[in-house]
């Protein structure tokens, strides 16, 4: 029988353990008293996160200081595997580990996770994620002796949506969707896409993956004043497999004479992205900047002094930077190929581009430099989206009440 004492939940979540997406999913189950454990997907040890909080941590390996408190952790992260004490050393020593480890035994991943299994008797295995942490869930299932605990699929970004149309994972992904029981995403498209790879388990409510915002605080944020003030054109910086910030510059090229009282930021700028900045500004005379990593509050600042956000990619889920922009009021134009139309009205609360032809970005950039009343209607119809669908007092619930409803499922058929 399935574990469980009282309310006391245990759940073993896989997913990449260097993610914010992770860390924010996991500090919305703080406070429930709950066992929680994460086991990487990918196993590195300098891959851990610094906003990791209230979880027992797997790595095969793990560096520590002199006190005994884990690097670049929170002292509430309980490390589990072997410690290596010189923090100067340990990502070498545990390289060659895990190296002969993979070398004596295939599957050395799989085989860990099987035994953690055997040894926590989750209530629930959640992988975030399908590529990484699905994948190996499906393989430690298919040799698992005894009864496997419920398992909760994750749909992160392209998962399906991209990979789903790739060759080397279409028979993958259509494992992981006939051996899990539950699936949870981002958008009503991907609850289609996974019906028709073959899942036939509960789907549970379409959410943020990642939870919601404190909107009275991050509103605190937010540049005082009506949007149509702002002087800020913000790009996403991505390009490479799924990014298209280069095109989003091209576009900004375009136009550059109808942009010179504005401010072009740049975030998440690769280097293509950055060179590319660079001799755009001193070929056009626009002021362009490219901000370093920083804090989420001060990316919020951002997008909450932006007029206009921009964000490009050939596949996604429900771009985070576009719920940000709608929590900070800035007007959103997005991809087509997220989920942006489940989000915005185009034309109306945003506008939609293609990805790859910078001529309809350039006409969308016009538009919304050049129309004050839509920008700031936008920005009305966006506030009330947030209100409804984007506050954690509203989202952190119903992720409670996900868990728990499974653990009462899974109790009642053992009984």
């Amino acid at each position: 029988m399935i574990r469980n004492k009282g309310n006391n939940i245990r759940i073993l979540l896989v997913a990449f353990s260097n993610s914010i997406h992770t860390a924010r999913w996991i500090n919305q189950l703080s406070g429930q008293g709950w066992d929680i454990h994460l086991f990487p997907s990918v196993d590195v040890i300098w891959e851990v996160g610094k906003h990791l909080k209230n979880v027992n941590l797997y790595h095969s390996f793990y560096s520590s200081s002199l006190s005994g408190k884990p690097l670049e952790c929170d002292q509430s992260v309980k490390m589990h595997g072997m410690p290596v004490i010189c923090p100067y050393l340990s990502r070498y020593l545990a390289y060659g580990g895990r190296a002969l480890f993979h070398l004596k035994w295939k599957g050395y991943q799989a085989h860990r996770l099987a035994r953690l299994i055997k040894k926590l008797q989750p209530d629930v295995i959640h992988s975030l994620e399908i590529q990484g942490a699905g994948y190996l869930v499906s393989d430690v299932k298919k040799y698992y002796r005894g009864q496997f605990p419920p398992w909760l699929v994750t749909n992160w970004g392209s998962d399906i949506y991209l990979f789903g149309r790739l060759d080397g994972h279409v028979d993958k992904i259509k494992d992981v969707l006939s051996a899990c029981d539950y699936y949870s995403c981002e958008c009503q498209r991907d609850v289609h896409l996974a019906r028709q790879m073959g899942f036939g388990g509960e789907v549970l409510p379409v959410m943020p993956n990642t939870g919601g915002f404190d909107l009275e605080r991050v509103a605190e944020l937010r540049q005082p004043g009506l949007t149509s003030a702002r002087r800020t054109i913000l790009l996403k910086g991505y390009q490479g497999w799924v990014g298209r910030a280069l095109v989003g510059l091209r576009a900004i090229a375009l136009c550059a004479d109808e942009l010179k009282e504005y401010k072009i930021v740049i975030y998440l700028a690769d280097n293509d992205v950055k060179i590319a900045a660079e001799l755009l500004s001193k070929t056009s005379g626009l002021e362009i900047e490219t901000v370093p990593l920083c804090s989420h509050d001060d990316m919020l600042r951002l997008f909450g002094r932006a007029r206009v956000y921009v964000g490009l990619n050939i596949s996604d889920a429900i771009s985070t930077s576009l719920l940000e922009a709608i929590v900070m009021g800035a007007f959103p134009i997005q991809s087509c190929t997220s989920c942006a139309d489940e989000w915005i009205v185009d034309g109306e609360s945003g506008l939609i581009v293609p990805p790859e032809d910078p001529e309809p970005i350039v006409a969308a950039i016009h538009r919304a430099i050049n129309d004050d009343r839509l920008v700031d209607h936008a920005a009305e119809l966006n506030e009330g989206v947030a209100r409804e669908r984007l506050d954690q007092s509203l989202i952190r619930p119903r992720i409670i009440e996900m868990y728990s409803n499974i653990v009462a499922k899974t109790h009642g058929k053992h009984r």
